[in-house]
């Protein structure tokens, strides 16, 4: 597909006029699962470029927090409450956002819910709502976007995507479904795209471990507290992915090494991972403190509070991915190779060269 970015200058019919200027002032951006976490991140840094922000999350206290956050960085914020998981809430929400701000450019398909427990141990009403807010919630939200952004040929949709979407790990199977259930809806509706021609682009941003309030407002049935499984990333990272995601034509991003190797791995040797991961991912996800019991979740209901973006685990996170960096300049890194083995042919003829001569 061609090659669009959303900025602040636009001719009448909805055509962009310099490919070049990027997110900005007249941008129109809508964020699910704003009001914390990864949603809440990537807010912030929209509102740096001074973009119009829809936020939707079903919390009303993180939406006015997300809303503060975006007006104290210099963009323009609209809170709307909306369960994603129904249909006729997000669809009125959309129609919201170009009511109030005018047309969708940017759609951020980032809501989700999720809960450690065995498969066993999950009642079917909590793997469906996993599902219908995970899964179709993303459904829904693109379905709202395209129908906004296809008459103009134009607009991004970006889902927000997992590892886990490629190699999944216990204790998260209602979650793990719906990451592996997005992927193949993408890739459907993507070449659906490109058959119809349309310039409205659509990328899905792949992430690791991250450092969001996940792990603070998560259901927990096990006996200990939780974590990230592996490397931990803060949610800021994943939030510059998506902006990049937004103003570039890619197909798909990878955030943080452990997503590319768990892709990698899982088509390789994808048996010894089961075995693997069954004690890695278990073990491994659990801390040694023991879980309250009459610790708040969100799973049915919104936390009653603002919890910011960031989880609990700001010691041990990084802030900076070179997998992602490598992500963003393979150009010019592939440029760089290239200059550095034609270096390399040059003096390895030379050296050739200079043993034929010791010959004769």
């Amino acid at each position: 597909m061609t090659r669009l970015k959303l900025q602040d200058c636009r001719v009448d019919v909805g055509l962009v006029e310099n490919d070049d200027m990027g997110i900005g002032k007249k941008t129109v951006a809508v964020i699910t699962g704003a009001s914390g976490g990864v949603g809440r991140a990537t807010a912030r840094l929209l509102a740096e470029r001074g973009a119009k922000i829809v936020l939707l999350a079903r919390g009303r206290e993180g939406l006015e927090g997300a809303k503060r956050d975006v007006e104290s960085r210099g963009g323009r914020a609209l809170s709307v409450p909306t369960d994603v998981s129904n249909f006729q809430e997000v669809e009125a929400a959309a129609a919201t956002a170009e009511r109030e701000f005018g047309p969708i450019d940017l759609w951020i398909n980032n809501a989700m819910v999720s809960l450690y427990s065995p498969f066993i141990k999950l009642t079917s009403d909590e793997f469906r709502h996993v599902v219908e807010v995970t899964f179709l919630g993303n459904v829904y939200g693109t379905h709202c976007a395209l129908k906004r952004m296809m008459p103009r040929d134009r607009g991004a949709i970006v889902q927000v995507g997992s590892a886990l979407a490629f190699r999944s790990i216990p204790l998260q199977s209602a979650y793990c479904a719906s990451k592996h259930a997005i992927q193949g809806f993408t890739e459907s509706l993507r070449s659906e795209l490109i058959h119809q021609k349309s310039n409205v682009r659509l990328t899905v941003v792949n992430m690791s471990a991250l450092n969001t309030t996940q792990f603070i407002w998560t259901k927990n049935k096990m006996r200990h507290q939780v974590r990230p499984t592996g490397t931990i990333y803060q949610p800021e990272i994943a939030a510059r992915a998506i902006l990049f995601a937004a103003e570039n034509d890619r197909r798909e991003i990878m955030v943080g090494h452990t997503t590319v190797e768990a892709t990698l791995g899982e088509k390789v040797f994808p048996g010894l991972l089961d075995h693997y991961l069954a004690t890695a991912a278990w073990e491994g996800s659990m801390l040694p403190e023991l879980s309250n019991p009459e610790q708040p979740d969100n799973f049915w209901e919104p936390v009653p509070r603002d919890l910011g973006s960031h989880g609990p685990f700001d010691l041990t996170s990084r802030e900076h991915s070179f997998q992602l960096w490598a992500s963003q300049n393979r150009s010019t890194l592939l440029g760089a190779l290239l200059v550095v083995g034609a270096g390399l042919l040059v003096m390895m003829s030379k050296q050739r060269k200079r043993g034929i001569h010791r010959l004769f």
